[in-house]
């Protein structure tokens, strides 16, 4: 057992560690035996899958790696994803889609249930009281034990949340969204609402598809076209490349500092080909950002919140008046 601290996932007791591993690339399995073990060894106990990654095979390897150990870790996988493209039902968020999704996953993981399920993204032709309705009888039934929400809009969250509230369902704890220095737009609606109903954030590419590494400065290849990254990109990514300089530390492990860094609510999820690329990134957990740091790669993004953030905090002293800058908020 590592350092690996653990948090509470949402406002339920599960402990879940700081760092997810995604399994999205899953598909070797004697490397992807080694990048689990390693994993686990450290402390980490969230592995982070969907029906549809690599065509099934993600499950299928999860499954086999988690036999004779399913009960340490908390395995996640998601619906919504397409499992027939000739079939209008075998995609979206309706209660057929869960119902066969679920046993497919099921299967393949080996297991009676799932820890967190997620639905993968909103499906507007599906209400959301359906798919609450749905996944709260998939937890009465012990299939799955929590569940969660991943790129969906902040209202959509937020009105299935205040259902499952007043309906006595069973509520989302957990939202899984992109974050990272190159894409900050969650801080706008997104991650102020998870903060207000306490959920857990589970941040997917905090290396911005590994742009941030530096890899494609010098050369690399990987799973974004070297062609599509822009001049803006390329100077985030520099910024972390001098600040990991300074701090004696790898881009990456700055990458993903900075998304800790910036909510107690955030755990990164970070995938991991080799167990090289795996130690780097947990390595990011003793990475602590000076402010100065901080502000450099912050600036570097050029983000702005837009409206209605920004226009608030600059309405806000002829709003409240002069007593107004003396209260202090929550």
């Amino acid at each position: 057992m590592g350092d690996m601290r653990y948090r509470l996932f949402g406002r339920t007791g599960l402990r879940v560690s700081e760092l997810f591993l995604g399994a999205m690339t899953f598909g070797d399995i004697d490397e992807d035996r080694r990048v689990l073990d390693t994993y686990a060894d450290a402390g980490g106990n969230v592995i982070d899958t969907a029906v549809n990654y690599g065509g099934g095979r993600s499950e299928e390897v999860v499954g086999s790696l988690l036999s004779g150990r399913r009960d340490r870790f908390v395995l996640a996988t998601k619906y919504t994803v397409t499992r027939d493209a000739t079939d209008p039902n075998a995609a979206g968020n309706h209660r057929k889609n869960l119902v066969a999704s679920l046993e497919m996953s099921l299967r393949r993981l080996r297991t009676d249930y799932v820890d967190i399920y997620w639905v993968h993204i909103w499906d507007p032709h599906t209400p959301i009281e359906e798919t609450m309705r749905a996944l709260d009888d998939a937890v009465r039934a012990g299939k799955v034990l929590y569940v969660g929400i991943s790129d969906a809009p902040a209202w959509v969250v937020s009105r299935a949340n205040t259902l499952a509230e007043w309906r006595s369902w069973t509520p989302f704890a957990g939202l899984q969204v992109p974050y990272s220095l190159l894409n900050r737009d969650i801080e706008r609606e997104m991650l102020p609402m998870a903060e207000a109903f306490g959920m857990s954030v589970a941040a997917w590419s905090p290396l911005g598809g590994g742009v941030l590494s530096g890899k494609y400065a010098l050369g690399g290849t990987g799973r974004v076209s070297p062609d599509s990254i822009s001049a803006h990109d390329h100077a985030v990514a520099a910024a972390v490349g001098s600040v990991a300089a300074d701090l004696g530390v790898t881009s990456s492990q700055v990458a993903i500092a900075w998304t800790r860094h910036r909510s107690r609510a955030v755990v990164p999820i970070v995938g991991a080909r080799t167990v090289d690329q795996l130690t780097e990134n947990l390595g990011a957990l003793s990475v602590s950002l000076p402010d100065e740091a901080v502000q450099r790669l912050e600036e570097a993004t050029g983000f702005s919140r837009g409206f209605l953030a920004d226009f608030i905090d600059s309405a806000s002293p002829h709003v409240f008046g002069q007593a107004g800058a003396r209260v202090d908020g929550r």
